[in-house]
């Protein structure tokens, strides 16, 4: 579950947390009384923001996959039973 938040959901939603934590800030800073335009949540730019969170999943996605797992010639041996009880397989090192 821990994967799939980190890999997925943080990505994806980084860049709109970032957005509203900016807009808050203003918001709180036009209350203040600051010269400040108090923005307005529905005029969020949502098609720039899913395509933010879209490529920020995608590039985290290609750095684990070319940065993960084990060396191309690697050999794999699969699980096996051995006297009942299930060896994990695994890349040989």
């Amino acid at each position: 579950m821990l994967r799939i938040l980190l890999e997925y959901l943080l990505p994806l939603g980084l860049p709109t947390l970032i957005y509203f934590a900016v807009q808050a800030w203003a918001r709180r800073r036009a209350d203040e009384g600051h010269p400040v335009e108090k923005p307005s949540w529905w005029e969020a730019p949502w098609p720039w923001l899913g395509a933010a969170g879209i490529a920020l999943m995608v590039a985290v996605l290609v750095v684990l996959s070319l940065n993960e797992g084990a060396p191309p010639d690697t050999p794999y041996h699969p699980p096996e039973l051995e006297g009942g009880k299930v060896q994990p397989g695994g890349f040989d090192k």
